[in-house]
């Protein structure tokens, strides 16, 4: 073969592989220019055959049930459980008049009339016949009118059935011939710092409707007593302490954990002087201390020891305590004792100043109730004597009252 032949030969080679690079590389620029037309392709022009419409809707239906599920919690479900027994309360009460008051203007005497004022609190209905629970500043015993609001629209006057003051709780009744939604007392003493609590009523009465509004918070503390005020009579002992938002006008409505279940009624809240709002300090009446008043409540009307000291007490004064010699503190002078009776047997007697029950220090008498409220007949009571400016110890072994007394 001559020179010119093989030349004309390699580059024949040389060409054909040149042309099937260009043809190679043609193909992949086609497929690529393929799709990214398909990609910027609006929905409606793609070629989607291999996803029918069915599938496409299966999905989507999956998504939004998911979501829907997922915004489901034991909150919300303790919520829709509790919510048609939680009541709005309007009180009526009489303010008395009969006052004479001094006018300048027109120089002589006018008798004030009575006056009539309404409040607005919450409640909770404890059973089908309509029995309702709410605290005793919201619905007293000298109530003129109470109607109770249901969340479904309805409204029906109510009675008192009892009150107590010391631990600020009422008990009414519906005056309806029918069945009502009720909601259950939980155990309170089951009780958990950190669970979950939820406070549901009508705050500051600021809605026409009945439909409670629900706040969720958790359980910041448990057993919070409040000294007594001089200026307020009631006592709070053992409390449930919640950062659930409390508002005036939720008052009386439940305090409830993550099972639906009441552990506490609302009853207050501590602003520290800053404000008349929520700053944090809701306090609930914990739900097994509230079911053994409330039981009281509906057998008689009013709460009783089931015991009785045998003796008679009247609050400490200046005065009296400088009669006696005795130095200026809170207490309960002992006045009388009965012989036949515990406090006698203990080795109380008249003169005697009880400053202490159960190691907690006496601020009152209303104190002192509450604190002897704490016991029950068969138990073991101690106190604090002061006697002669000396301080003693005793114990009282209570017994059940006579019958009749």
């Amino acid at each position: 073969m001559s020179g010119k032949v093989f030349l004309a030969f390699i580059l024949s080679i040389a060409f054909l592989a040149t042309g099937c690079d260009q043809n190679k590389q043609a193909k992949i620029d086609a497929t690529r220019t393929s799709a990214n037309e398909t990609v910027n392709q609006p929905d409606s022009v793609r070629d989607n055959s291999s996803e029918s419409p069915a599938s496409r809707r299966f999905a989507a239906t999956t998504d939004d049930s998911t979501i829907h599920e997922s915004r489901r919690s034991a909150i919300t479900q303790a919520v829709q459980n509790v919510s048609p027994a939680v009541v709005s309360i309007t009180v009526t009460e009489v303010l008395e008049g009969g006052r004479r008051v001094y006018n300048d203007f027109f120089n002589r005497y006018f008798i004030v009339p009575d006056r009539e004022f309404s409040s607005i609190g919450s409640g909770f209905i404890i059973s089908k016949d309509g029995l309702v629970v709410t605290n005793e500043h919201v619905a007293s015993a000298n109530a003129k009118k109470i109607v109770i609001s249901l969340p479904e629209g309805s409204q029906y006057e109510a009675e008192v059935i009892g009150t107590d003051e010391l631990t600020d709780l009422s008990l009414l009744k519906i005056k309806a011939d029918r069945e009502f939604p009720f909601i259950k007392f939980g155990n309170s003493d089951n009780v958990l710092v950190g669970e979950w609590s939820v406070a549901i009523g009508n705050p500051f009465g600021l809605f026409k409707t009945a439909q409670p509004s629900v706040t969720v918070g958790v359980v910041s503390a448990l057993h919070r007593d409040f000294r007594p005020n001089p200026n307020k009579p009631r006592v709070y002992l053992d409390m449930i302490q919640t950062d659930a938002a409390i508002n005036s006008g939720n008052s009386g409505g439940p305090l409830v954990n993550s099972e639906g279940r009441v552990i506490g009624v609302n009853t207050f809240i501590y602003t520290g002087g800053t404000s008349a709002g929520f700053v944090g300090l809701g306090f609930a009446i914990p739900s097994n201390r509230a079911k053994k008043i409330i039981a009281q409540l509906a057998t008689s009307g009013e709460v009783k020891k089931s015991y009785d000291l045998g003796m008679e007490t009247t609050p400490t004064t200046y005065q009296l305590m400088a009669q006696n010699n005795l130095p200026a503190i809170m207490g309960l002078f002992v006045t009388s004792v009965n012989r036949d009776g515990p406090a006698f047997e203990s080795g109380i007697v008249p003169g005697d100043v009880i400053i202490k029950i159960g190691g907690e220090r006496v601020q009152s008498q209303m104190h002192a109730q509450a604190l002897f409220r704490e016991y029950e007949a068969g138990e073991k009571m101690k106190v604090e004597l002061l006697r002669d400016n000396s301080r003693y110890e005793t114990v009282i072994k209570l017994r059940s009252k006579v019958r009749g007394d």
